[in-house]
């Protein structure tokens, strides 16, 4: 029991920074119809230079927090306006998407080159003795993580249904015609989608690595397990992308334990086959019907 209580603390500690990448990749599909395969970069962008404004230059922690944020949200302005709007008057999305995986190349790249090979970490926010919860051992950093994510999950929620900006980017999702017949500047509301996806991103890789040390080519398989996570719930719903990442972590957590670690990133794989062939709306999602017109 003690054992299964474990996995089941370090499946969801884990599953909260899925459920962030699956947030931000449902933020920039429900504005553009994109699939962001650059979004876990953004992850390790926030753990890196978290750690370079914190260790690297010893500024105070909520400076580098600060730096940290404005420069995934600088990245995420520069990804949206120097390479996709250019292409969203198109229509293009197969080749919309093939440059992001050309971003997430050029930014894993870059890192490489300023940060090098090496793990990099940093203390946790806060030094205290575990906490002991029938016999599983719950770090301080493992409650920040959780609670960093329940609080993002709120304030996007207040974001997208009580302000005017988030109700815009709401329009924007259903009908993109339509809201820019109401007066809305779509071009800005992508622009947006894009700052706010960086941004979640970057709050997960700046939670995990206390945790879990973060290198510069972690974003690649990140950006799998967040859109396992978000297909999981259901493409564009946060709430399922939410319940898929707690989920993947789990399931991840509990095939390494109990059976061995080297088959943990096969899971979200395996899911992402038997999700598409048994229910491709996902979880939480509803399948569309759709007339076909006849030549």
């Amino acid at each position: 029991m003690t054992l299964l209580l474990q996995f089941l603390f370090s499946g969801l500690t884990t599953g909260t920074v899925y459920a962030l990448v699956g947030i931000g990749f449902n933020i920039v599909y429900n504005s553009t119809s994109i699939i962001n395969l650059a979004q876990g970069e953004f992850v390790v962008i926030g753990g890196l230079m978290m750690w370079f404004f914190l260790e690297g230059m010893q500024l105070p922690f909520a400076v580098s927090l600060s730096l940290t944020l404005l420069t995934a949200a600088v990245v995420g302005l520069l990804m949206e306006r120097l390479t996709i709007k250019p292409l969203l008057k198109k229509g293009d999305l197969l080749l919309m998407i093939m440059v992001t995986i050309a971003i997430s190349i050029l930014i894993r790249g870059i890192l490489m080159f300023k940060f090098g090979k090496d793990p990099y970490t940093y203390p946790p926010f806060t030094e205290g003795e575990p906490i002991n919860f029938y016999g599983a051992v719950i770090t301080q950093q493992t409650l920040w993580v959780i609670g960093i994510t329940a609080l993002c999950i709120v304030l996007l929620y207040l974001f997208f249904n009580k302000t005017m900006t988030g109700r815009a980017m709401r329009a924007c999702s259903l009908d993109v015609k339509a809201a820019r017949l109401m007066g809305i500047n779509v071009s800005n509301i992508v622009m947006l989608s894009f700052i706010i996806s960086a941004i979640i991103g970057a709050i997960g890789g700046i939670a995990i690595t206390p945790i879990s040390l973060m290198e510069y080519d972690k974003g690649a398989m990140l950006s799998v397990k967040g859109f396992c996570a978000a297909i999981m719930g259901g493409l564009g719903r946060s709430r399922g992308a939410v319940a898929g990442g707690f989920t993947l972590g789990i399931l991840e957590s509990l095939t390494a334990g109990y059976i061995h670690s080297g088959f943990k990133d096969a899971v979200a794989l395996l899911i992402m086959l038997f999700i598409l062939f048994v229910k491709p709306a996902g979880i939480f999602g509803k399948a569309e019907i759709v007339r076909l017109r006849k030549f």
